[in-house]
């Protein structure tokens, strides 16, 4: 019987401490389309008013050292302006703390009226990441030896650029949120040779959605997001959620070959929003006894009333 401490140990040892050149792929999220400033710097001041959102994310659940993420974001629109800006933090734990990886980033984006109900935004983030690796961590885990010093804190610079259109019931947007690729654990070998053990590669992303009034009180808003990074498979995810009275939203979503989605929302005020997601694999992990799928929950607030010539979409 395969023990659940060694599972992710395992994944790690093969991901990151490998003497192969392995791209890192940006955190995922089932509820994206609620999270979309973390991977659009455009959509910032999108939704017309002063937004917090916070999200978590605890993944195959029951397994020992499995990934957990957290994230904030605040954004806005400044008044009587074209310009809008946001503060995003993201952090990775894996391990239980073997590996932390949190990301801190300013975005500001610039709209152009295309037509008189389209926007254009174009973003721009700067920021960076600071990343920490306890290789003690891994020799703890089934007697695991790696001949690699510690990281502590290490930042990184970056900056991301995006692209978003939308309508009150269309969008689409293009993004890459990080631009500068950078090399982590390089290691020199008896041969003089350099082999980089993680890389951080560019992630390309593309997110759309439509909303569909299909009776006085229901919406149905199908939505997609693709990401590409080099050196990793493509990955894609489908949803398709519908809205009631404007108070709750529930749909289902699809990871391409690797896991189907049940998803819940609830709009507790005019203010303030729910969401829960839960996820289980279609891979050979999600199979597993000790695997008990993966759980998201959402929280947004909405902090002041719509700025004039906003569009504010409650669906996106």
């Amino acid at each position: 019987m395969v023990r659940k401490k060694i599972i992710i140990p395992l994944l790690l040892l093969i991901g990151i401490v490998s003497n192969q050149l392995l791209a890192q792929q940006d955190a995922q999220y089932t509820q994206y389309m609620y999270n979309t400033m973390t991977v659009n710097p455009a959509y910032a001041g999108s939704r017309g008013q002063l937004s917090l959102a916070a999200l978590y994310r605890s993944q195959w659940v029951g397994l020992d050292g499995a990934p957990e993420t957290f994230t904030i974001n605040l954004h806005s629109p400044i008044r009587n302006s074209r310009l809008g800006y946001g503060i995003s933090i993201v952090n990775d734990n894996i391990g239980d703390g073997v590996v932390q990886e949190t990301y801190l980033d300013a975005m500001v984006s610039y709209t152009i009226d295309v037509s008189m109900d389209a926007k254009l935004s174009f973003g721009l983030k700067a920021g960076g990441n600071m990343l920490s690796l306890d290789f003690n961590g891994l020799r703890n885990f089934d007697q695991e030896v790696v001949n690699q010093d510690n990281i502590d804190n290490k930042f990184t610079p970056n900056f991301g650029l995006g692209v978003y259109y939308h309508t009150d019931k269309f969008y689409a947007g293009v993004s890459l949120p990080n631009v500068l690729e950078a090399d982590y654990f390089d290691n020199d070998n008896t041969e003089g040779d350099v082999n980089f053990l993680s890389a951080e590669r560019m992630n390309f992303y593309f997110i759309t959605g439509y909303v569909f009034d299909i009776g006085a009180d229901l919406q149905f808003k199908p939505a997609l997001l693709t990401k590409a990074v080099s050196g990793a498979p493509l990955q894609v995810d489908v949803s398709a959620s519908f809205l009631f009275a404007e108070k709750f939203s529930f749909g289902a979503a699809y990871r391409w070959d690797a896991a189907l989605s049940g998803l819940v929302g609830f709009q507790l005020t005019e203010q303030l929003m729910v969401g829960l997601a839960y996820d289980r694999e279609t891979t050979e992990l999600g199979g597993t006894q000790f695997n008990d799928g993966s759980f998201e929950v959402f929280l947004r607030l909405e902090l002041l009333k719509s700025f004039q010539r906003t569009i504010s979409p409650r669906f996106f």
